[in-house]
């Protein structure tokens, strides 16, 4: 299990995204959050293809939580099937089938984290405060589906909010360089 802060330095060529929300193989996002898709066959494909445009192998990418459905070896065969090292930020609907799969490369609850000098708190929830707040940190987050007001530095990296796809800092943050 991944613990306290990790500072990220980059080798050339890569990246690291973000992502939450994407419920592969739940089909009650259909209806609840009203993707456009006429059956899960598609949305776990299209969010698939998006995913793998985006991200390359070598890329690190931070899944803030809800990643898949209850049902056995789908956790699984989902990560195999998605590019990039990926970390799983355990959110409230992560079964212990999403949260043991072996793809992931560490699975926590919460993380902090370093790029580019600026802090980043990680959690499937919003914060109403968080760490280091009045030091210009960032809270990432999903759980909410794109439907909550913002709040200055605080951003919601679920699929509904990003265009169905994993997303960099630059694109999060209107300044933000690597």
């Amino acid at each position: 299990m991944f613990r306290g802060v990790f500072d990220y330095s980059f080798a050339a060529g890569e990246m690291i995204y973000f992502t939450g929300d994407t419920h592969f193989g739940d089909p009650r996002v259909l209806r609840i959050d009203r993707r456009p898709f006429s059956n899960m066959a598609e949305h776990d494909a299209a969010l698939t293809v998006n995913w793998n445009e985006t991200v390359s192998p070598q890329d690190d990418v931070w899944h803030l939580g809800d990643f898949a459905a209850k049902r056995a070896g789908l956790a699984q065969d989902m990560l195999s099937r998605l590019n990039g090292r990926k970390h799983l930020i355990i959110g409230n609907n992560d079964p212990i089938d999403t949260t043991a799969a072996s793809g992931w490369h560490s699975v926590q609850h919460y993380a902090e984290l370093t790029v580019d000098g600026r802090l980043l708190v990680l959690c499937h929830y919003p914060f109403r405060t968080w760490n280091q707040m009045g030091k210009r940190s960032v809270n990432l987050h999903g759980h909410s589906h794109g439907r909550l007001k913002p709040v200055p530095r605080q951003f919601d990296v679920g699929v509904d909010a990003r265009n169905l796809r994993p997303v960099c800092l630059a694109q999060i943050l209107p300044h933000a360089s690597r």
